[in-house]
């Protein structure tokens, strides 16, 4: 069976919560809520560990398992990790990603059983064009190839072996430069593999994104 390791430990300064974002209500209920239950309806999912703010552990939503969040993201995730059963494999996902369904969750875990990879990340292709620019910001260094471009989402599901392997080995700086854990196992020559997860799930940041996320939610139970 696998464990979800759900990511809930931001303050959430962008979306102007003054508190943890993950337990801004959402549609009637803290946000952190949508993820674990969608996650309670995946069957093979057997324990779904949380990692809070270590003031806020009591906000963990029943039948799931709290833990005191790190400084940095990578971190919450070890520490999840940690406190988790023997599961294998292992979902990770962000509390700020809501809108995630059971069907995307088992699709990762399914296309993870099918390729034989280290781990499936959810993600969208790039629709607008790219272009790097210099240190400054100001000047145009070259336009990427969108084709090849993929803008990555949670869930993300991997092998616990090859996670456990990643966060372990990671240094502090790595972990604290990690904006997806999947990084971590590509720097050592893991091999991961995507699936569309969708324009959907979206990521709230931002006042504009909750009450999109508020629309899409009443759309659906329309």
């Amino acid at each position: 069976m696998a464990v979800a390791l759900v990511v809930a430990a931001g303050r959430g300064e962008r979306l102007g919560s003054g508190g943890p974002k993950a337990l801004v209500s959402l549609a009637g209920r803290p946000m952190l809520e949508w993820s674990v239950h969608a996650l309670r309806a995946v069957e093979d999912v057997g324990e779904i560990v949380v990692a809070l703010p270590p003031t806020d552990l009591d906000a963990a939503p029943d039948g799931s398992i709290p833990v005191s969040g790190g400084e940095v993201r990578s971190e919450s995730v070890r520490r999840a990790l940690r406190a988790a059963g023997a599961g294998d494999p292992v979902i990770v996902h962000d509390a700020a990603r809501p809108l995630a369904t059971p069907e995307l969750f088992a699709r990762a875990l399914g296309e993870l059983e099918r390729s034989g990879a280290d781990g499936v990340i959810a993600a969208t292709p790039v629709l607008n064009t790219i272009k790097e620019v210099d240190r400054d910001g100001a000047t145009v260094l070259r336009t990427l190839d969108r084709s090849r471009l993929w803008a990555v989402q949670t869930p993300q599901v991997f092998r616990r072996s090859a996670l456990e392997r990643a966060l372990s080995e990671a240094s502090a700086d790595s972990l604290a430069a990690a904006t997806d854990d999947a990084w971590l196992i590509e720097r050592l020559g893991g091999k991961v593999r995507v699936i569309d997860g969708g324009a959907g799930n979206i990521k709230v940041t931002t006042p504009t994104d909750l009450r999109l996320a508020e629309m899409l939610l009443g759309e659906r139970a329309r």
